[in-house]
């Protein structure tokens, strides 16, 4: 079997089973070939008696190349997940991958934007569109992010079928795993009134948010418009779509939301993840006060 069809059923394994974004599948297959290629192109069986040993030397290549303490984390995960893969592949019957752990990274406190802040970017990505159904659908995903949590790969990809929205939605994350969000009428008006300005036939079984030729709408329109709108109201680089998740998370905190509660809503595998929010709201705290305090201001 050649690498180009073993990569071909990876990259269909990662966007098809486990509903990877477009951005982490196509940093998983490169990571797989560039051990494929390391090793001189291996079948399946081989992949599959790789140990820890074999993936350290892989690291190291790379750590050689000059690849930092998080990236290389990252690329650890995916040889670890391709290894699993080919002993699935290879019909073996356990197929966990060799346990090794990954550099320590630590992990940076997200940067929320302000609730007028959000919503004025969703107001001004709407406006600043070349078509009025294109300003309506950029606004409909920006609020779906902000006032419903969810990841831009999630909101991208729900179907048509979805409609009409209801009081929920059931939102399928990472790892092909469900949750149930709520919807807050002003979220529910959004995509209601893209779906109503579309000009492209919104079948049941494609995707609701169309680009502006009518095939699926790609994170990177939605980037760019935002970019546009946050250089236009001033606010920094971090204000990014994710951004927008990271502020639904931090506002629900603060006011008074369980992080248990946070972590079903934002569809967190574990609750570490969920975690880093109260040092957000901490840091939120912090830099109201600094600014704010009467002691502080003299």
């Amino acid at each position: 079997m050649t690498r180009a069809t073993m990569l071909e059923a990876w990259r269909a394994h990662l966007s098809q089973g486990r509903r990877r974004s477009p951005h982490t599948a196509r940093a998983y297959l490169a990571t797989a070939a560039r051990l494929m290629e390391a090793l001189g192109d291996p079948g399946w069986p081989a992949l599959a008696r790789l140990d820890a040993a074999a993936l350290r030397g892989q690291l190291a290549r790379r750590r050689a190349e000059g690849l930092g303490n998080a990236s290389a984390a990252r690329e650890l995960s995916a040889l670890k997940q391709f290894i699993a893969f080919a002993r699935e592949q290879a019909g073996m019957t356990d197929t966990a991958p060799p346990r090794m752990r990954g550099p320590r990274v630590k992990k940076g406190i997200p940067r929320p934007v302000t609730p007028d802040e959000a919503v004025n970017l969703a107001a001004l990505v709407e406006e600043d569109a070349h078509e009025e159904w294109i300003g309506a659908r950029d606004r409909a995903v920006l609020l779906l992010l902000y006032g419903a949590g969810l990841r831009i790969a999630e909101a991208l990809a729900l179907p048509t079928s979805v409609l009409p929205l209801g009081e929920a939605l059931t939102v399928t994350g990472k790892g092909n795993k469900q949750r149930v969000v709520a919807l807050l009428p002003v979220v529910r008006d959004a995509v209601a009134d893209y779906a109503a300005k579309c000009p492209w036939p919104l079948e049941r079984d494609k995707p609701l948010f169309r680009g502006a030729k009518g095939g699926p709408l790609s994170q990177g329109m939605v980037q760019k418009a935002m970019a546009r709108a946050r250089i236009a109201l001033g606010l920094p680089p971090s204000a990014t779509p994710h951004a927008l998740r990271h502020s639904f998370a931090t506002h629900l905190l603060g006011a008074g939301a369980d992080l248990r509660s946070l972590q079903e809503l934002l569809g967190h595998a574990s609750l570490g993840s969920t975690q880093i929010y109260t040092k957000v709201d901490a840091a939120t705290l912090l830099d109201v006060y600094r600014h704010a305090h009467p002691r502080e201001a003299r």
